[in-house]
Formats: C-alpha cells, structure tokens, sequence
C-alpha cells in the first residue's frame, strides 16, 4: 500500500510509489525508489570541506531556505558507475525542494483529466504541419540562430520535406462462413465481425467462475450474455462451475483455481479492483502452479448493464485465443514460411534483467502460434535464448507440420539504437548456427527485419485543403550495402485523435529473396493478425505477440511460463 506523509505546514503529499520527481534548484528529474522516514533536513553529511547539514548546504549552495526542519529525504538509488568505476553513493533529495512529474493511476482514471492533457500531447495533423514551419520561419527570421547555424553550415529549409508515398489497398478478411473487407479510413472491421462464425472456433465445456458474492449477480448476467454470443460465433459455452467465494483475499482466489485445476479448460476470475499484487499472483498460480488458460474482468467492467453484450463478445473471442482457436485471417501467398516475433521488457522485480518473447508461427495463415520466453541479463548475450527458443519452436513446427520451414523471416523489436550493430554481427550468425544444430543439411532462406516504434519521424498526406495522417501510407527507403539491405517506413495503423506515427523497419538481412513491395506486403499484412483488436495495429501480430508474452512475465509473473500454454495465447 502507498505510504503518504504530510508535513506540519501541510504544503504537499508524498507516495511512496511515486516515479519522477524534479528538483526546483537545478532542473534534474530523477526517480524517487524510497522514502527516508528517519532522516531529516537537520542531519549532516561529509564533504571535502567538512560535515555540514542539508539545511546549511542548500542555503549556501542554492540559496534556499528550507521551512520544514521535519520532513523525510527521498533517496534516488545510483543508476551507473563514475568514471573510476566505483559505485556511485544514494542522491538525497529534499521534497519541500522536489515537484512531482509525469502521471500518478489516479490521474490516468479521471477522464476530465486525460481529455484536457490530450488536447496538447495529441496534435491534429494540420496544426503539426502549421506549428513546425511557424517554428522554422522563427528560426530563420533570428539573426542570430542563422549567424550561429552558418558556422557549422546548417540551414533550416523553411518548408516541410516532401516525399512521395504508396497508399495500400485494404486487405480482404475472411473468417469461416464469411469474407469481407473494411473501410480504408478507419481500418477497422469490428461491425463486420458481429455475427460471422469464427475462423476455428473452440467450444468451452468445462470452466470455472470465481467472484465475489458482491459480484454474483452481475456475473451471472453476464455469464447468462457469454452464453448467447457464443453460439453464432460457432463457439458452444456450458454453464460453468461457480465458485462464489467469501472475501477477495488472495489466498481465497488461488485456492479455488487450486481446486479445480485438472477438471477445467479455462478459469475466469472477477475482481472487484485492480489491486495490481492480486492479479500477479493469480496468474502466477494460472501460468507457472497450475498452467491453465484464465481471464481476468473487474467488476466495475460488467456493471453497466447497456454494456454487457458487447464486453461479453470481446470476452468470448478472447476466450476462444486463450483456448487455441484462430479469429480471422488473410490471405498469404507464401507457403512453408515460418514468422518470429522478438520482443523485451525489462523485470519490474529484478534489476538489470530483462524477459524476452518469443513466438514463431506454427501454419499457413500465420494465425497459430507457439511460445518460448527466456531471461536476460544485462552482462548477457541476448543470442544465448534466441537458439534456446529458436530450436524449441523448428522442433514443433516439425511436430505439427512433418518438416521444418524453408523460410524464416524475424520481426526483432525491442533494439535500441546502439544496439543494431549487434543484432548483425552476432544474433544473425547465431541464428544461422542454430539451423546447423538442429541439422547439418537444414538451411533455410532466414530473412531479419529490425522494427523500431520510438522514432520522430512523421509522414502527412497532402489534401486539397488540409493535411491529414496517411492511412496505410508506405514509403520506400534506402537500399544500403551488398546484402541487399534496405528499410522502409510504414503506417499501418488508423488514428481518430492526434497524428498517427509511422513505424520504421529495417531490413538487415533478406535471404529469403523477397523484393521491397513484397516484404512491405506481408508486413502489412502481419498487422492485420492481431486477435486483440479488430483492426490494423501499429506493428506485425507476432511482435505484439511477443511483447505481451514479455511483459505479462516481466510484470507479473516473474518467472517463466508453462510449456502447456505455449500452443494457446495465453498472454492476451
């Protein structure tokens, strides 16, 4: 639980899960990891000069007079070491000195809140386009800016660059008794979805519910809507075994999964909040203890009884991935293709170690997938769990399939830009020594593709009167190198607020032979795949895949996932 403290002269409030805090002297930010409640302004520390007190040394050296004598320190844990290598001591700040930054949870839940910080974080297009070149034709209007830039022979062009884009065609979604497509605007085809059978429906025999008796009312009615929506999707869902427990301690949760464990498909869980150490420590228990598929829904989200249909056929589909079944599909040209998906997040519970997915296609259609995560350390070679994952997935494509894939093409998200130079010399190689491993005559065409989502560069359509963002734009880039290197921007994803960002993919390696257009197709494709949203996404599924794998480990459970989930997304 957050701890609060409020000083005498009540002049403002500490958490003790506060992120970010600023200090008013000297314009650092820094992120607070604890709270000294036994210290206090009054305390000395060594200098060169001799002890001196926080309070003497603010006012010498910052001229600032602290008020409250009383109040706690906050220490900021060393984040690397000084140029002799030592381990650098904890920074103690004082908060009368300190402003909060970013946003708190309670920030985030009030939607007046979120609504007045979007109408400056999420720009239209138009007023982009107008504030950057009013921003250039100030830079160029200086004289100062222009005296001082044309010593290092920079110029500031007063218009925005042009280029010229490829706008795609939508994709044609089918499902099993249907096929359809979506409108380009909007790039989404929820509408078209409601009442179609699903691509390969999983019928739900055996379940358990778990709630409250506070939410058994509503869960009944909502377990009564599950019910209904199944059938047309092609999925038949019985009744389940409820499980109406006293309390929503944790211990109450776990032991009723620990009970039906082995009797049951899937377990499905209402919390009546979003207390964060209760939800680990279920799927903790779901995912390494007892491995089975489980969906967690709070109270609050099957209250509204207007809104019961609708959070009940997003349920259902979900339910129906959890359980191994596929959604939709699009059409892909390729045969014997196998798409890996690389993705990081670093552990909430271990510093300098990071959870790495992976998932890896198991068929045609690219919709099934199978799962391997793996920890790194940062003194740590990432390849070292590549061939760990990569070998485990070619042996179940074998499995499934009887033969290995003769193309592989890697998605690898998660590389920093000081990174690159690695994922070339060293994860390519160790990739194409995996094959030779697994068989000295296996070698297939093996293509890498590095993604990259933080990037400043934006891309807006020129209309008649306005300026917009693209929608499916596709721009071409650079050919680079003897190795057929390229990369290449692509907006594959619809925004309704704000200036949608492009996603930058670059082409290190492309043994599988594919031209430019083709590769760009089947990115965009691949980012129609994702069973969480029923439209385009902003990177391929089988990245998305392997950042949630990545961080519901990293996040929650801490530890590695069951081999028994791994053919199911489990992660969703």
């Amino acid at each position: 639980m957050a701890k609060k403290w409020i000083s005498e002269n009540n002049w403002s409030w500490l958490e003790y899960d506060l992120t970010l805090g600023a200090s008013r002297y000297n314009n650092k930010t820094y992120r607070v990891d604890e709270i000294m409640w036994q210290q206090n302004p009054t305390q000395s520390f060594s200098t060169k000069q001799g002890d001196i007190t926080f309070m003497q040394y603010y006012d010498e050296q910052y001229q600032r007079k602290i008020t409250d004598p009383t109040q706690p320190l906050l220490m900021i844990l060393p984040r690397s070491k000084d140029v002799q290598g030592e381990e650098r001591k904890p920074i103690l700040l004082i908060p009368e000195l300190c402003l909060m930054t970013g946003i708190s949870e309670e920030m985030r839940s009030n939607f007046s809140i979120m609504k007045d910080i979007g109408q400056h974080t999420r720009v239209n297009p138009g007023n982009r386009t107008r504030e950057l070149e009013k921003f250039l034709h100030q830079i160029n209007a200086n004289p100062e800016i222009v005296e001082y830039t044309e010593k290092w022979q920079v110029k500031f062009h007063p218009k925005l660059v042009e280029v010229k884009g490829r706008i795609l065609p939508p994709e044609g979604i089918y499902q099993k008794t249907a096929r359809y497509s979506y409108e380009q605007r909007t790039a989404d085809w929820s509408r078209e979805l409601r009442g179609a059978v699903l691509l390969t429906p999983v019928s739900l025999h055996s379940w358990a519910f778990i709630c409250t008796g506070r939410d058994a009312d509503n869960g009944h009615n909502f377990v009564e809507a599950l019910r209904r929506v199944g059938p047309p999707m092609g999925m038949d869902i019985a009744q389940p075994t409820v499980l109406k427990i006293q309390d929503d301690r944790i211990n109450t949760y776990v032991r009723g999964i620990k009970e039906q464990h082995g009797r049951i498909q899937l377990v499905m869980c209402i919390l009546p909040t979003n207390k964060k150490e209760r939800y680990d420590s279920i799927k903790k228990v779901c995912v390494n203890e007892c491995p089975i598929p489980s969906q967690m829904i709070l109270g609050k989200t099957i209250s509204k009884r207007q809104m019961v249909m609708s959070v009940a056929t997003k349920v259902a589909m979900q339910l129906n991935c959890k359980l191994g079944g596929d959604l939709w599909a699009v059409e892909i040209p390729l045969s014997d293709l196998m798409v890996v998906g690389i993705d990081c997040y670093h552990d909430s519970s271990t510093r300098g170690r990071s959870a790495v997915g992976f998932v890896a296609s198991m068929n045609k259609t690219l919709t099934k997938y199978h799962s391997r995560c793996a920890f790194q350390h940062t003194d740590q070679e990432i390849t070292d769990s590549l061939l760990t994952s990569m070998h485990a997935c070619l042996k179940r494509y074998n499995a499934i399939n009887n033969s290995y894939p003769s193309k592989i093409i890697v998605y690898r998200d998660g590389v920093g830009d000081g990174q690159l130079a690695a994922v070339v010399e060293h994860e390519v190689p160790q990739l194409e020594d995996c094959f030779s491993r697994l068989s000295p005559n296996y070698k297939p065409k093996l293509t890498v593709i590095v993604v990259k989502k933080r990037i400043n560069n934006r891309f807006f359509m020129l209309g008649r009167w306005w300026r917009w963002s693209p929608r499916r734009k596709r721009r071409q880039g650079r050919k680079r190198g003897r190795q057929r290197r390229f990369d290449f921007f692509l907006v594959s994803q619809s925004v309704r607020q704000g200036t949608v960002s492009p996603t930058s993919y670059n082409v290190i390696r492309n043994g599988v032979g594919l031209k430019p257009d083709h590769l760009q197709r089947l990115t965009y494709k691949l980012t129609h795949l994702y069973f969480n949203w029923p439209g385009t996404v902003r990177v391929p599924a089988p990245c998305l895949y392997a950042h949630k794998l990545a961080f519901l480990v990293g996040q929650s459970t801490h530890k590695l996932p069951a081999v028994d989930l791994a053919d199911t997304l489990f992660y969703l």
